[in-house]
């Protein structure tokens, strides 16, 4: 049985990022279309993980890489247009269980601090 990693994400000018916390995962796939993200692999004990999001808004799938570390897989999706916020990371509002936001790497950089706030009350009723 699959199961979906738990996954962590933060949004940047050019870049938003997702970091699947798998630790020592092996046959590790990510594939990045315009508009959806496929992420599969397995851990030590053989356990399949894979996770299908269909992305907020277009990216560039050629400008686009991942990193694997021991505790996770972090992927770098470039977005299409640049200096755009992304509210979401999903295409659908409704918010999946085991996607949530990274705090410790969110930063402002927009420096609307309303909108920010508003979106992070938003995760919290989730």
């Amino acid at each position: 049985p699959r199961q979906p990693a738990k996954t962590l994400w933060y949004d940047r000018p050019q870049y938003v990022y997702l970091e699947f916390c798998v630790e020592d995962s092996t046959d590790v796939k990510v594939v990045i279309e315009d508009q959806r993200l496929v992420f599969s692999c397995k851990n030590a004990d053989g356990m399949e993980f894979y996770n299908e999001i269909n992305l907020y808004a277009r990216v560039n799938s050629k400008d686009s890489r991942e990193k694997r570390s021991d505790r996770s897989i972090t992927c770098f999706v470039r977005k299409l247009k640049e200096k755009v916020a992304w509210p979401r990371i999903t295409k659908e509002s409704i918010k999946p269980a085991w996607l949530s936001v990274d705090f410790d790497n969110w930063r402002d950089w927009e420096g609307d601090e309303e909108v920010e706030r508003a979106m992070v009350e938003q995760y919290a009723e989730v």
